[in-house]
């Protein structure tokens, strides 16, 4: 979907904004601290119905206020630049869509689609993929691999209804076996046949998201490969992306028998799909300890662009989406050399990227990289004000 317009009220730092977008480039120019970022966290939020960066929506209302309202206006694209969808939440090529998000302070918040509530809030995802790079990437590589598997999971989560349904039930379910290992522990008794009906819940679930996983990355990978030779600037790099899981080499099942009384000195499932990983090496040895920080940008860098080319080209075949997805790029280019900076603008501007959002807080720099495309749109930010 392409993203007309964006009515925000009370959101962070920006008390009031009615913006116009273009159907390609967009760009947000201002200081640091001045609500670019929020522009574009208000975005996510009409894509994800939560905010990127915080999981407490009271937090999402500007200071003193009560409430807080976001409303993005969509229309998709064209007939001729995508196959007719069997899925009905898409709507019809020449009709627009109106989605909005209401939150008020002590209140659940307030999703909806053409003015009708959503009955559950994950059966919106998918709608309107999208794509946020941002500084926070960085912690692909220097948190743990929960870290790794969010982004697996909101790559597939975007494309799969029922993956998002599975790994709903499944981190259910795991919540429950830890917390009734760790009573049952300090009781001293060993419940078998409770955990047994557990786990034998827990494995078709964890089956299919190892699948869905495993079919992901094998899709997934020469998109990351290729984005990588392109935006590289070293010629000796060799990225190396590798998924590794614990169901590629044994019974699930099994495996919760075997590791049962282990578990419950633990406290913790040691087994499982939610110990699954993203290994990311450059040539032999782990990216995290020999990569240089501009490689490790250019590593995350490639996995969120490869990301953005593989929901829209999946997206179509599958006619889940059908729609190349909205691209968020904050704050990126002051941290990458210049080589790689137009590598990646020329790239995003082609053909196989959709609607494309950037902040920057260098005008004049932000103008002469965009210099080949006539019709971006650029805002100035500040203070929370967004002027055309």
């Amino acid at each position: 979907m392409i993203l007309k317009e964006l009515n925000i009220l009370n959101y962070r730092n920006i008390r009031e904004a009615s913006l116009a977008f273009g159907d390609k480039l967009n760009c947000f120019v201002g200081l640091n601290g001045q609500g670019k970022t929020n522009v574009l966290d208000a975005i996510y939020l009409l894509s994800f119905a939560k905010s990127a960066f915080t999981a407490q929506d009271s937090l999402n209302i500007t200071h003193g206020e009560e409430m807080a309202m976001v409303q993005g206006v969509y229309s998709t694209e064209s007939k001729e630049e995508r196959p007719s969808l069997q899925d009905s939440k898409q709507p019809e090529d020449g009709v627009t869509t109106t989605i909005s998000c209401g939150i008020r302070r002590g209140q659940k918040k307030q999703f909806r689609k053409d003015k009708k509530d959503y009955q559950r809030l994950i059966d919106h995802i998918g709608l309107i993929p999208l794509v946020m790079i941002s500084p926070s990437d960085q912690q692909l590589i220097d948190e743990g691999s929960d870290e790794r598997r969010r982004f697996m999971d909101v790559v597939i989560s975007q494309l799969d209804r029922k993956y998002l349904d599975c790994l709903t039930k499944y981190n259910a379910l795991l919540k429950q076996r830890n917390a009734l290992l760790k009573k049952y522990a300090d009781a001293g008794v060993t419940p078998d046949d409770l955990l047994e009906v557990m786990e034998w819940q827990m494995v078709e679930p964890a089956e299919y998201i190892f699948k869905a996983r495993t079919e992901f990355f094998e899709a997934f990978k020469p998109y990351f490969e290729r984005v990588y030779q392109q935006i590289k600037n070293e010629e000796s790099e060799v990225p190396v992306l590798r998924y590794v899981s614990q169901l590629q080499d044994r019974d699930l099942r099994e495996a919760y028998v075997r590791t049962r009384q282990r578990d419950m000195i633990l406290g913790w499932t040691s087994q499982g799909i939610h110990k699954d990983d993203l290994e990311m090496r450059l040539g032999e040895y782990p990216l995290k300890q020999v990569g240089s920080q501009g490689q490790q940008r250019t590593f995350v860098l490639a996995m969120k662009l490869a990301q953005c080319l593989y929901l829209g080209e999946s997206g179509i075949r599958s006619q889940e989406s059908g729609q190349k997805p909205i691209l968020l790029l904050d704050d990126i280019f002051d941290r990458l050399d210049s080589e790689r900076v137009e590598r990646i603008v020329e790239m995003v501007q082609g053909d196989e990227f959709g609607q494309i959002f950037i902040t920057d807080t260098d005008r004049q720099h932000l103008t002469e990289i965009l210099r080949p495309n006539e019709n971006a749109k650029i805002f100035h930010v500040e203070g929370g004000r967004i002027e055309n």
